[in-house]
């Protein structure tokens, strides 16, 4: 199934995102105890993140089939371009094919942390956009093709005019829905799904929702994806940050708190970052049960 179909039943699509273990930090076999806890949640479906620089590509290939395959629940394999060539494209796309995965995410990706030599030269994909054009062009409707977008716009872009001017040019090159980066204030999303509206984005979209779990997941969050921290955050964070156990009980609250505010306003998704934690959500889960819409 199409994930874009999800998003025609009436209902609230819920989704997990999940990351494969690091290069030599071992195998599929090594998280399979994880997915098992999040099959069991029944989400509509689960995305596989994709190393920086592409260094997870085939385990990424390889769990999005077994969620597939396996647990019987949609996957969705995220495929980044920055440090690919088109032939590693298609390799990727058709080893995701053999595997029955037909939904992905189309990202740019992050440069490679100290290994510049990854990006090719010269670039064969600089944005997300020319991998989606590029996946049309050679796949068609093959795969139902996700991105991501910026409630508070991307880090890199130079206003938020200007990101949303590229999101339309990313999703009129054949994005099908998209998935938001993570926010920790609702009024910024609702601001941005207007301006999207209002610019002729019709496409789904789903908020991305990370429950704040520790001390040092704050300061990466905000070194790499500048996310506005609200004062009622920073008021739990500063209360909290030297109590491991009550942090994590306390942001979780505060996600379920969001969450709850934007089912209330109907949006079409919930994508929850689990940090690859089922615990985490399973308690969130838990407790939404009951007011999502669920077709």
């Amino acid at each position: 199934m199409q994930i874009k179909d999800f998003y025609n039943k009436g209902k609230t699509v819920v989704s997990f995102e999940i990351f494969p273990p690091k290069m030599g930090a071992g195998t599929i076999e090594s998280i399979t105890d994880k997915l098992e806890g999040f099959s069991q949640l029944n989400p509509d479906y689960m995305s596989v993140t994709y190393g920086a620089g592409g260094t997870t590509t085939g385990i990424t290939c390889d769990i999005a089939g077994k969620v597939k395959n396996y647990f019987n629940i949609e996957s969705l394999a995220h495929v980044t371009c920055l440090s690919s060539t088109k032939d590693v494209v298609i390799d990727t796309m058709d080893r995701l094919k053999s595997n029955g995965v037909n939904n992905i995410l189309a990202l740019r990706g992050d440069f490679p942390t100290g290994n510049q030599s990854m990006i090719p030269n010269p670039l064969h994909f600089e944005y997300a956009a020319d991998l989606i054009s590029f996946i049309k062009k050679h796949y068609g409707d093959t795969f139902c093709i996700g991105a991501a977008c910026y409630p508070e716009g991307h880090i890199e872009s130079r206003s938020l005019t200007q990101d949303l001017l590229n999101l339309k040019t990313k999703v009129d090159t054949g994005v099908d829905y998209l998935v938001s980066q993570l926010f920790y204030d609702n009024e910024q999303y609702y601001r941005f799904l207007d301006s999207a509206a209002k610019a002729g984005i019709k496409v789904p979209i789903s908020a991305g929702i990370m429950p704040v779990i520790n001390a040092k997941q704050i300061h990466n969050i905000v070194t790499l994806c500048g996310a506005t921290l609200p004062r009622k955050f920073i008021r739990i964070l500063d209360k909290y940050e030297d109590n491991p156990a009550a942090l994590m009980e306390a942001g979780i609250m505060y996600a379920l708190d969001q969450i709850i505010d934007l089912v209330t306003n109907d949006v079409e998704g919930i994508h929850l970052y689990t940090m690859n934690r089922p615990e985490v959500a399973t308690k969130i889960v838990d407790n939404i049960s009951h007011i999502l819409k669920r077709g």
